[in-house]
């Protein structure tokens, strides 16, 4: 949806099956999409909690302090960083975070004066605010054009919310999946109705653990995990990638 927002066309586009629903209605959404191959990753249906334990530990600190750049007291600013920074370091040493690692982003919410709504723009990383009055004001304007197609000359832009992210990057970490070599034979035969109006069609049924490396299998077939399942429309032929991932690509 996000990117439709965008003006994106998503046709032809490969679809990474997610969730533990994903799997099952990846390839009917290609279908739909004219997208020609899926992508079933290992652990599908955990990506998000995966994603949680290997993501950098980070906190997001917002003070307001309505200010035109004209009238920026830049002692008051830093005063205001300064607390901003150190409640950063208190939460990501309570996290487990080493001193040396923590690291720290800035960020504004400015707008035009008499303006109601902000634009938030971010100018760099260190340990002490890192743009000058007109370089941010110019940051301001190259964002407000770009979003709305024109600055406005001769009115003063205003700093609403002063942003600060504490954060500290992560070890870099590439999970492992142990795939075979032996393929794998179904574990059973389902009668499985693909749409609405079709015949039920002898669907076989595999185990992923089963699977080998280099393994296809052709559509209809089912495979299943503890998390999920991945339903492989007729059309579809899936090979068991060197990662253990399944990559299903349309065959018609």
């Amino acid at each position: 949806m996000h990117a439709v927002d965008q003006g994106q066309d998503l046709r032809g586009v490969t679809l990474l099956a997610f969730g533990g629903a994903g799997p099952i209605h990846a390839c009917g959404v290609a279908e739909l999409l004219d997208s020609p191959r899926v992508i079933f990753p290992v652990n599908a249906s955990v990506l998000s909690a995966f994603g949680t334990l290997v993501s950098p530990v980070r906190i997001d600190l917002a003070r307001s302090m309505v200010r035109s750049f004209e009238a920026i007291d830049h002692a008051e600013r830093d005063h205001l960083l300064d607390e901003l920074r150190e409640e950063g370091r208190r939460v990501l040493a309570a996290a487990g975070v080493p001193s040396d690692r923590i690291r720290f982003r800035y960020g504004l919410d400015a707008r035009y004066l008499g303006q109601g709504n902000e634009l938030t723009i971010w100018v760099g990383d260190g340990e002490q605010w890192p743009a000058s009055d007109a370089e941010v004001v110019e940051h301001f304007e190259r964002d407000y054009r770009r979003v709305y197609g024109l600055t406005i000359p001769d009115v003063t832009v205003e700093a609403v919310t002063w942003r600060l992210s504490a954060y500290a990057n992560a070890d870099t970490v590439e999970p492992v999946a142990e795939v075979g070599a032996d393929h794998g034979e179904p574990r059973t035969v389902r009668q499985v109705r693909f749409d609405r109006t079709a015949q039920a069609l002898d669907t076989p049924v595999y185990r992923r653990v089963d699977l080998g490396r280099g393994q296809r299998l052709v559509g209809p077939a089912i495979v299943e995990e503890r998390e999920t399942t991945a339903v492989i429309r007729p059309g579809w032929v899936v090979e068991v990638a060197d990662d253990g991932s399944l990559v299903a690509e349309r065959s018609n």
